[in-house]
């Protein structure tokens, strides 16, 4: 009889049969485990199984990443700038002689980011055009000015309205009297 070399891992293939059905079937045709020609099995230990689903190396780092962009989305894109409350102070002794008068409001908000859209009506029928302040996240505060110039001699009652137009209709106001004597 004519012997076939060996198969991988000292397996032999029987007579009848291929070399590759040899080796898919163990090498030994169901006969007993296969031993290498010096009649010992190898020390070397068989191989470990390979770790099945490679997915699961990246899942935490995947969580981690949807978790990091939900947030980034969530702080750009959540919920707007909410307007608590609005407030419009001066000097209420007014400016004096050809002086400017600071009229301030201050429109506390939620913290949130967003634009604040609104104009000054001034009681001598001066209005601004459309303004915008951004309000960055974390500030609960914005403070915004009109400068009323005053010239001449006399005494006008004064009133400085703030309209605010987005993200809400609000209007809060002012009075003051300007004086100059001389």
């Amino acid at each position: 009889m004519v012997q076939r070399p060996a198969a991988p891992g000292g397996r032999r293939a029987r007579p009848g049969r291929g070399f590759r059905a040899a080796v898919r079937a163990g090498g030994d045709g169901g006969h007993g485990a296969a031993v290498p020609r010096g009649g010992r099995r190898s020390a070397r230990a068989a191989p470990a199984a390979r770790r099945g689903g490679g997915w699961r190396r990246y899942t935490l780092a995947a969580v981690v990443l949807a978790a990091v962009l939900g947030y980034l989305a969530w702080q750009r894109f959540g919920p707007a700038v909410e307007v608590r409350e609005v407030a419009v102070s001066t000097d209420p002794g007014g400016p004096g002689c050809g002086a400017a008068a600071d009229v301030v409001a201050v429109v506390r908000t939620n913290g949130r980011p967003g634009t604040l859209t609104y104009r000054w009506v001034r009681s001598d029928g001066t209005r601004s055009e459309e303004l915008t302040e951004r309000v960055p996240a974390g500030r609960k505060e914005a403070t915004l000015h009109l400068l009323w110039t005053f010239q001449g001699t006399g005494s006008y009652p004064a009133r400085a309205e703030l309209q605010l137009i987005s993200p809400v209709e609000r209007t809060a106001a002012a009075e003051f009297t300007y004086r100059c004597p001389r």
